[in-house]
This record gives structure tokens, C-alpha cells and sequence, in this order.
């Protein structure tokens, strides 16, 4: 099954910033959609923000207008900037990529998550 690949996460001070990356080695053209996910400590895990193959974008409300997300599809790597971090983003951030149904003899699953990188913003 494909692999992807996260790094960025760590420890930040509340109002700093930090940018995950999330790389997926696929054949060009089977990438679809991007997403990013996190899950706090006993809560459910939620989508934060995704992008898809032409670069539309959303957001889940509480980090509109201080995370970004983006792709370099030359790469197949997603980035998501979080500036204005504060501690109820701590959480564990995963990355999930979803795949173009003619690629699935390569990649083998349409879906695909990271292992997670844990963000933790100290107070």
C-alpha cells in the first residue's frame, strides 16, 4: 500500500506558526485530493482542511484565515502553514490522500492516511 510520508510537527509557543509536509510517491496523474486531519486528545478526529486536484481549497472554521494549505503536484507533497497557533490545535495531524480509480492496480487502496505528527502549542 502507498506510503505517506509526514514531517513539521513539534513544540510551539501560542501565536507562532508551523508548517507540516505530507509526501506521497504515486504515479503521475493518480493523485486526487489532499486532506488534512487531526485529533485532539479525546475527541474525535476532524478534517481541517483539504485541497483537491485543481487547487480548490476548504477549511474547517476554526482555522480560517490562519492556515493555508497547498500542493506541489510536481512533488506530490501537500503543505499546510498554521500560523496563529493556539492550544486547542494541539493535536495529533494526519494526512490522507485519495487516488484516481484508473490508478488502483498501482496504489492499491483509492485512500490512503500518514502516521501522524503530533503539534503541541503551549499556553
Amino acid at each position: 500500500q502507498v506510503q505517506l510520508m509526514e514531517s513539521g510537527g513539534g513544540l510551539v509557543q501560542a501565536g507562532g506558526s508551523l508548517t507540516l509536509s505530507c509526501g506521497v510517491d504515486v504515479p503521475p496523474g493518480c493523485l486526487l485530493a489532499m486532506s488534512w486531519y487531526r485529533q485532539a486528545p479525546g475527541a474525535e478526529r476532524e478534517l481541517v482542511a483539504r485541497i483537491n486536484s485543481n487547487d480548490g481549497t476548504d477549511y474547517t472554521d476554526s482555522v480560517k484565515g490562519r492556515f493555508t494549505i497547498s500542493r506541489d503536484n510536481a512533488k506530490n507533497t501537500m503543505y499546510l502553514r498554521m500560523n496563529r497557533l493556539n492550544p486547542e490545535d494541539t493535536a495529533v495531524y494526519y494526512c490522507k490522500a485519495d487516488f484516481e480509480k484508473q490508478c488502483i492496480m498501482a496504489v492499491r487502496s483509492l485512500t490512503a492516511w500518514g502516521q501522524g505528527t503530533l503539534v503541541t502549542v503551549a499556553s
